[in-house]
């Protein structure tokens, strides 16, 4: 592990380099960068939890403080301007310390209205969520486009701290796994997710994925029933969150050592198959139809379909129907980081195809990319019910895929960053630690 004070500096010299270049190509002379504010619930004096802007983020760890701003202007130092109220009903903001505050002048304020004496004349760029101060210049989507397409290469800082967020999810991985084949329920497993991840519910980067039996097939199910159910099979999918930079990691678990479980090892080693494909120049939609060929096969070997080889099952378009979404995505300061459709700076596109319109990410692959790699196996009650209404219905071991529907289904995700000659597998590093 490298120290993160040591990588920092750099880190926020590229931030600045990629805000400058921003700016000017659009004609701004600064910047104003809000973290965000609190959201009350209708008629109630609760408010939402708080989520940061990345935008801000990326500059400073401040994650948890509503009402502060980044504003900087090329050639000064950033000011970070932040609330610190006098409040008895809460607990204030800690004073800002550790090894970023001396890259920036920090401005306390009482009040959210006092942070107007600190924004710049001239052509200012906001960025962030609506706010009264803010003018027509709010969000320009030609510096954010220039911004969003940057992101794309992450600084040895982000991918130390989605390192660190990997350690963190996998023990919070292990103690879930440890829960089910105690017995406990989703909601207990979760909970033990939380212990010992050392995260709150708030803290978490996205809602949890806990799901036993039938529930895996349910792509983002997050009800997590409070009593035990009959161990069959567990899915969890779950993050962790450092200094704003997220880890994004799948298991899949059979209770017993039956073909189910066999299931699971061959999606796992499909999966490993796809990181060992990545490098750079390869364009990711690659990485993407390369699942589709590992689950045609396995449709072959564990008997789902006949009368077909693998390569039939691809050109039937059958693999579909057992893995419905994109195989990866970017990962940093937000779960799916923004710019995976991006063609340029300018905001192009390249769209994903028609038949996978799921893919989030189509950019070829280059060195500094986080990205994950996800393939999934899953019966899919109404994906199957299209499957069997349709022509391909005859190629379908229907008894087969019956007796699969309890486990739901199979996903095994890791958080890959792209190296010079491959990629580093930080989850996998994690585990073997």
């Amino acid at each position: 592990m490298t120290d993160l004070a040591s990588l920092y500096p750099a880190h926020l010299d590229v931030v600045k380099h990629r805000f400058e270049n921003a700016l000017r190509a659009t004609g701004f002379d600064s910047v104003v960068v809000f973290g965000g504010a609190l959201h009350y619930a209708f008629l109630d004096d609760h408010s939402y939890p708080f989520r940061v802007n990345p935008h801000f983020k990326s500059w400073v760890p401040v994650l948890d403080n509503p009402h502060c701003f980044i504003v900087w202007a090329p050639g000064q130092t950033p000011r970070l301007v932040f609330y610190q109220p006098v409040d008895y009903w809460y607990k204030p903001a800690e004073t800002p310390s550790g090894y970023w505050v001396d890259s920036f002048d920090i401005s306390v304020i009482k009040s959210p209205d006092d942070a107007k004496q600190f924004f710049p004349k001239g052509r200012v760029a906001f960025i962030g969520e609506p706010h009264d101060a803010f003018t027509a210049d709010a969000n320009p989507k030609a510096l954010l486009d220039r911004l969003h397409w940057e992101r794309a290469w992450k600084t040895e800082y982000e991918i130390e701290c989605v390192r660190l967020a990997n350690d963190c999810a996998v023990r919070g991985h292990r103690a879930a796994e440890r829960a089910f084949r105690d017995g406990k329920s989703e909601y207990a497993i979760h909970l033990e997710y939380l212990r010992a991840s050392s995260q709150t519910e708030e803290e978490l980067p996205y809602s949890n994925i806990i799901a036993t039996n039938e529930h895996a097939a349910i792509l983002h199910y997050t009800q997590k029933e409070r009593q035990p159910r009959e161990r069959r099979s567990f899915l969890i999918d779950a993050g962790a969150s450092v200094n704003g930079y997220a880890s994004d990691i799948t298991r899949t678990y059979s209770e017993r050592d039956d073909e189910f479980a066999e299931l699971v090892a061959a999606i796992d080693e499909a999966q490993q198959s796809l990181c060992n494909a990545v490098r750079p120049g390869v364009p990711y939609p690659e990485i993407h139809a390369l699942a589709h060929a590992r689950v045609a096969e396995l449709l072959v070997r564990f008997r789902f379909v006949r009368d077909l080889d693998a390569a039939g099952v691809l050109e039937k378009k059958i693999s579909g129907t057992f893995l419905p979404h994109g195989v990866g995505h970017y990962l940093g300061l937000q779960v799916h980081d923004v710019g995976g459709h991006m063609a340029d700076a300018s905001g192009r596109e390249n769209t994903p195809p028609k038949e996978h319109p799921f893919l989030r990410l189509t950019r070829p692959i280059e060195p500094g990319n986080v990205f994950t790699i996800e393939p999934g196996f899953y019966f899919i009650e109404p994906l199957l019910s299209d499957l069997r209404n349709g022509d391909n219905a005859k190629y379908v071991d229907w008894t087969r895929v019956d007796a699969f529907r309890k486990f739901g289904g199979v996903r095994i995700e890791d958080d890959l960053a792209v190296t010079e000659t491959g990629a580093e597998n930080l989850t996998r590093d994690a585990f073997g630690r």
